[in-house]
């Protein structure tokens, strides 16, 4: 009998508690029906009850209470997630070309542009008192109130730190001492960098800032032809390395005379006198990072701020065919790019100087750049990885990293290597069920790693990247649906997507707060316009809502540097830029990827490939007459369909007694092993890197041909057809190989 009159007394106090909050809400009808419950006689038996009844109904009470003020709320979107972009009315979008005017369905070309922003006009900034990145960094260092800003550590060290007023100090002294080895303060004043991540990466690159000058980022996978294409294209004269390895590179390139315009090289790490040696035997002046500082300290000039319409940047792309392409990037392209990204994110995420970034993505890439601007504009930290990527999770264990920017190839490991430790059926059926049920929050908006999921199953997975994480951006390259599902649930932070390029800054689009589907790239971000146009050969038309994308706004560069050709392939008159990229437009407003217009893409780890390249090397093998190379860009590595050269497998027959049919053969191990290593040497001799070799091969034994619809009519391989003709023997490739 007590406990159904607790029972009651709960409720009667839950129907209290509810009236109050009805009450809060205007509905008073509702609250007076609720008493004219005749509730005298119950409340004077309620009375009466002991105190350890009272004592567990009041902690029941507390209990719903507590619960109800603390239950995880989902996030309010900013916007209707069934609409994320809308057209653009009254704005001339067409492309003037010749051959453009003369396509049909152009007037179905339509531009779209967010729904977040102030309508059709695009962003250029975010903060008035940012709109360069001069004074980006301005605006961090007043906010930190001289609060730690770059950081590095030692092997099994804590991170140490430098401050904001330090950075700005040697990075004044740096830049001054650049002025006093005949560098002027100027837009036409290109200093390249070449160098990992680290601290004096920034402080070279602020230095810059400081006086005008123009920073060029050189990397290893250039190769040492595009180096030297980009030293003398750019006509820099002043390198600033980190290691003796990459000076005495530069050294060579000078002394052979493919690089005459480079007079000095300023060296991070120390080095030896031989090096001093080499240098002027060739020319060429070596110093050390902290004599041009001390030079600059003694003579310390006036910062010389930039403009927003001035260079910041040169950031030559990889150039998979051919030399590489320096894209020309103004301080307000880079403000512009990730102001637009703030926007997206304000009303669920906004940075503050408590947030910390973990930097491992080469600074010579637009992505990595652009989150460290938006960290550095609201005085947080960077903090820099070792060097070695196997060592990431202890330096970010180290760190505590709050904003954590990936490449899908990175998130696909961290996936495989959380399954993998799943060792028995019954522990990954459970790791699968607590994913569904987080997974099933983040569909309803609730983003936490509280709960009691968390806390049993995904834990250790949060610390392993340092436990504090609010933010993952991903881009370069598709990310797989199934994995960033998992990862969202798993982690317990905002997971957002992006697209773009280096010709747009970095993006041009970004996933919407609470939209954590897949399988889209989000909407156009609120410094852009995006529009589809027809690509007639590839059956992909705008009035269907498919097409090549097309970019306009503040973020779009201003050109490949001395190179009017390709610039003007890639910006019609109207400044459209024209990625080759074939996207459609979801009904939510979303752009979703496609395909690509040229043959060109990107594997996982964002890498390009440019396949007819490979094929063309891969031909030349005795044991080949024909090749397709397929990559998938949620995939790390290639795989090859291969039509082996009659009368070359003949011989190899005759040689090994081989005794079978041509089909058999086809299956053959040793046959199939004796061609793909034939293909990688060449691949090899020919400068391929690993990336761009194939890891498997399919041999097929029938000739590509027009008959078959796999060759055009001038023998030209037909790739959209010979994908899906090869798409199962593919599918196997890929699932039947490790790397």
């Amino acid at each position: 009998m007590d406990t159904v009159l607790v029972v009651c007394g709960c409720i009667w106090l839950l129907l209290r508690f509810f009236s109050f909050l009805v009450e809060k809400m205007q509905t008073k009808e509702i609250l007076r029906s609720l008493w004219l419950l005749e509730l005298d006689e119950f409340s004077r038996y309620f009375r009466t009850l002991p105190p350890p009844t009272l004592v567990g109904i009041a902690s029941f009470t507390a209990i719903v209470a507590y619960w109800l003020a603390t239950r995880p709320k989902a996030l309010k979107p900013p916007c209707d997630l069934s609409q994320q972009s809308v057209e653009i009315e009254g704005v001339a979008l067409r492309f003037c070309s010749e051959f453009h005017n003369k396509r049909k369905n152009k007037d179905s070309e339509q531009a779209r542009r967010s729904v977040l922003g102030d309508g059709p006009k695009l962003m250029t900034h975010y903060h008035k008192d940012a709109k360069t990145m001069y004074e980006v960094y301005q605006r961090g260092l007043h906010i930190s109130g001289d609060g730690p800003c770059l950081g590095f550590r030692k092997p099994k060290q804590p991170y140490q730190w430098l401050s904001y007023k330090e950075v700005a100090k040697r990075a004044m002294d740096l830049g001054s001492g650049l002025l006093q080895k005949n560098c002027k303060s100027s837009p036409d004043q290109f200093i390249g960098v070449f160098a990992q991540n680290r601290p004096e990466w920034i402080i070279a690159e602020l230095a810059c800032y400081t006086y005008s000058m123009v920073i060029v980022p050189l990397y290893d996978t250039l190769g040492p032809d595009a180096i030297r294409y980009i030293i003398n294209t750019a006509d820099i004269s002043t390198v600033i390395c980190d290691k003796v390895e990459k000076a005495k590179v530069l050294l060579k390139n000078v002394e052979k005379k493919e690089t005459p315009g480079l007079k000095t090289i300023i060296l991070m790490n120390p080095f030896e006198m031989d090096l001093v040696e080499m240098g002027n035997h060739c020319g060429v002046e070596i110093l050390a990072l902290h004599e041009v500082e001390d030079l600059g300290k003694s003579n310390r000039q006036a910062p010389v701020p930039p403009r927003p319409e001035d260079l910041s940047i040169v950031c030559f792309t990889s150039g998979t065919t051919g030399n590489p392409k320096g894209a020309m990037l103004t301080h307000g392209n880079v403000v512009a790019d990730f102001s637009g990204f703030l926007k997206v994110t304000e009303s669920q995420w906004l940075p503050t100087s408590e947030d910390v970034h973990i930097s491992y993505l080469p600074l010579a890439h637009m992505f990595e750049r652009m989150v460290q601007s938006v960290v550095i504009c609201h005085g947080g930290r960077i903090g820099f990885f070792q060097g070695d990527i196997k060592l990431l999770s202890d330096d970010m264990k180290a760190l505590h990293p709050t904003i954590f920017p990936v490449v899908p190839r990175l998130l696909n490991r961290m996936y495989d290597k959380i399954f993998s430790q799943a060792g028995t059926p019954v522990k990954r059926w459970l790791l699968e069920f607590a994913a569904k049920r987080k997974a099933a929050e983040v569909q309803n908006g609730i983003i936490r790693n509280d709960s009691v999921w968390d806390k049993i199953f995904f834990k250790k997975i949060q610390e392993s990247l340092g436990g504090n994480l609010r933010m993952i951006v991903t881009g370069a390259a598709p990310a797989s649906p199934a994995v960033l599902g998992f990862l969202r649930a798993a982690l317990g932070c905002q997971i957002y997507e992006g697209y773009g390029q280096t010709e747009c800054t970095a993006g041009c689009t970004f996933t919407t707060p609470g939209d954590w589907t897949s399988g889209h790239v989000g909407a156009p971000l609120p410094c852009n316009f995006l529009k589809l146009i027809d690509v007639e050969e590839m059956k992909y038309f705008s009035a269907k809502g498919e097409g090549e994308i097309c970019v306009k706004g503040p973020n779009v560069f201003k050109g490949y540097l001395k190179d009017a050709e390709k610039t003007a392939e890639a910006l019609d008159r109207d400044e459209w830029l024209h990625t080759g990229d074939i996207g459609k437009w979801l009904t939510n407003g979303t752009l979703k990827i496609i395909d690509r217009k040229k043959h060109i893409f990107k594997l996982a780890q964002g890498e390009y490939i440019a396949p007819e390249k490979i094929e063309n090397i891969y031909v030349r093998s005795e044991l080949v007459a024909q090749v397709y190379v397929h990559g998938d860009s949620l995939q790390s590595f290639l795989v090859g369909i291969v039509v082996s050269d009659p009368e070359a497998t003949e011989a190899w027959v005759k040689k090994r007694g081989f005794k079978g049919s041509y089909e058999e053969l086809c299956s053959s191990e040793g046959f199939k092993k004796a061609i793909m290593e034939d293909m990688v040497k060449l691949g090899q001799q020919a400068g391929l890197y690993s990336f761009e070799q194939v890891k498997n091969i399919y041999l097929h034994s029938e000739m590509f041909s027009v008959q078959n619809g796999l060759l055009t009519p001038t023998l030209k391989a037909k790739r959209l057809e010979m994908r899906n003709y090869f798409r199962k023997q593919i599918e196997e490739l890929y699932a039947n190989t490790s790397i």
